[in-house]
């Protein structure tokens, strides 16, 4: 399971791959598309990067471009299939919300209905 960072971090690789399945970001492009109560530094973007390097959901090149480091990505199959599973995660929460409230709706009508037969 991905940290609020990295989560943030996919969100903005996935966004400037647009569909594609390389594409060549530099810090500044990533650091740009992140919320502003997200915003991490040069050192941790290389940090995160790495880590979701290692959990396979790209392949990671350094390049320089004109003095600039850039970072050419290559998105692996899990790096293809994390929107449709953020998007499974979410609706699981949602559904397990809504199961939770039922039982607490069936719990109170049915102390409702003790009550009545033995109070």
């Amino acid at each position: 399971m991905l940290s609020k960072c990295e989560n943030e971090v996919m969100t903005a690789i996935y966004s400037l791959c647009d569909g594609t399945e390389s594409c060549l970001v530099s810090p500044a492009d990533i650091l740009a598309i992140m919320p502003a109560k997200r915003r991490v530094d040069y050192d941790e973007l290389e940090a995160i990067l790495n880590t979701l390097r290692c959990n396979g959901f790209f392949d990671l090149i350094y390049s320089e471009r004109k003095g600039e480091r850039m970072y050419v990505i290559n998105l692996k199959d899990s790096g293809f299939a994390w929107k449709r599973t953020s998007k499974q995660k979410q609706r699981d929460i949602s559904y397990k919300i809504f199961l939770a409230f039922l039982g607490a709706i069936a719990t109170f009508v049915f102390g409702l209905i003790l009550k009545g037969l033995f109070g």
